[in-house]
């Protein structure tokens, strides 16, 4: 008889919500039913509970997780502030977890969650879809194969709206950082810069971030790491550049072409056959890129390639079931936000840093 997954759901209305979906996602996976919600907020949880088809609710998230012992906690707020604390008492009770991103704000908190999830034998997931969607697959098959030559670099780009800088590193660059590690590997250094009106920050510069950040700073962000095989990767954003189309997301450069990945389940992935990277001179097409190839029509249709997290929850049932580290895990969950204090952690020292760093406190708060 097939097993079904009881889903604890943890909500902070005000404080970044149900995240994108968290909540309601569970109800399109038959492997799983959602048993309980919490929330702090007596109305927001009214709300959710509804949505979710569920009489029990709990304002504390322990008693839940406590009274329900469900299989598996969805951690939904944006806001980062708990989400340590959150997965640590999930960890703690040896209860999976799927959480939105970013994971959390710190690398002494990733470290001490890493820890805790593997002494448990916990399998956690995190909201980047596009580490799960098939495409993605695609591409890593089309790189192994050359069909762009040999990888060269990588250049990623948050969305550059009023959130460009630091906060744009945080929110958004948590997916491209994802997608680097994806197909470049764990980066070797990091050097970058943080800028605020074209001058390094400072202290002075130093604010509490939106969302449960922590400290922030910078309207503008550049970084580039070194990958393995002598790739170089690059994330770049400054606050109100943004375009549309939007150039958020990542572009692959080979010595014979290009591959432009957007981010979501089934992102728009385009491939461009020209060395040089310039179709203007060269007078190549970009073409699109779907699972069948090349300028094919997509096969994969339906319910799992049009949500957002559902291919993600599949992934992490199927580790839960088959006793390994999800894909887009734990680690790559605390690689992702290592990648993203290196920038801060380079700017702090002035120059280029190793990975994984000495330091793993902030370095916004040590300037």
């Amino acid at each position: 008889m097939q097993k079904v997954y009881r889903v604890g759901v943890i909500g902070r209305t005000g404080k970044g919500d149900y995240g994108h979906g968290l909540d309601t996602a569970w109800l399109d996976e038959p492997k799983t039913t959602i048993v309980a919600v919490a929330d702090e907020d007596k109305v927001g949880l009214a709300a959710a509970a509804k949505r979710c088809g569920v009489e029990k609710t709990y304002l504390d998230y322990r008693q839940m997780l406590d009274e329900q012992k469900p299989d598996i906690v969805a951690i939904c707020s944006r806001w980062i502030d708990k989400h340590f604390e959150m997965a640590m008492a999930a960890a703690e009770r040896g209860i999976h977890i799927y959480m939105e991103k970013p994971f959390v704000p710190t690398l002494a908190e990733a470290d001490k969650l890493v820890s805790a999830c593997h002494r448990q034998h916990v399998r956690l997931g995190i909201g980047h879809p596009t580490r799960y969607s098939p495409r993605l697959k695609t591409i890593q098959e089309m790189i192994a194969g050359g069909k762009i030559g040999q990888l060269l670099e990588l250049r990623g780009r948050g969305k550059e709206d009023r959130r460009g800088g630091g906060e744009d590193l945080w929110v958004l660059g948590t997916h491209v950082m994802d997608m680097l590690l994806a197909i470049g590997g764990q980066p070797l250094w990091c050097s970058a810069e943080v800028l605020q009106e074209g001058t390094p920050v400072t202290k002075v510069d130093v604010y509490a971030g939106n969302e449960g950040i922590g400290p922030l700073a910078g309207d503008q962000v550049r970084a580039m790491y070194g990958m393995p095989d002598g790739v170089t990767a690059y994330f770049a954003s400054t606050r109100n550049t943004n375009s549309s189309p939007s150039r958020y997301g990542l572009q692959i450069f080979g010595s014979r072409g290009v591959i432009e990945l957007l981010e979501g389940t089934m992102p728009s992935v385009k491939f461009l056959g020209d060395g040089s990277w310039s179709p203007g001179r060269s007078g190549t097409m970009w073409q699109d890129v779907s699972t069948a190839g090349i300028g094919e029509a997509e096969p994969l249709q339906g319910k799992p390639y049009q949500a957002r997290h559902l291919l993600a929850i599949r992934e992490l049932i199927s580790a839960i079931e088959e006793n390994r580290d999800s894909i887009g895990g734990i680690e790559s969950a605390r690689a992702g936000v290592e990648m993203i204090m290196a920038v801060f952690e380079s700017h702090r020292q002035g120059g280029p840093v190793s990975l994984p760093l000495e330091n793993r406190r902030h370095p916004l708060s040590m300037l």
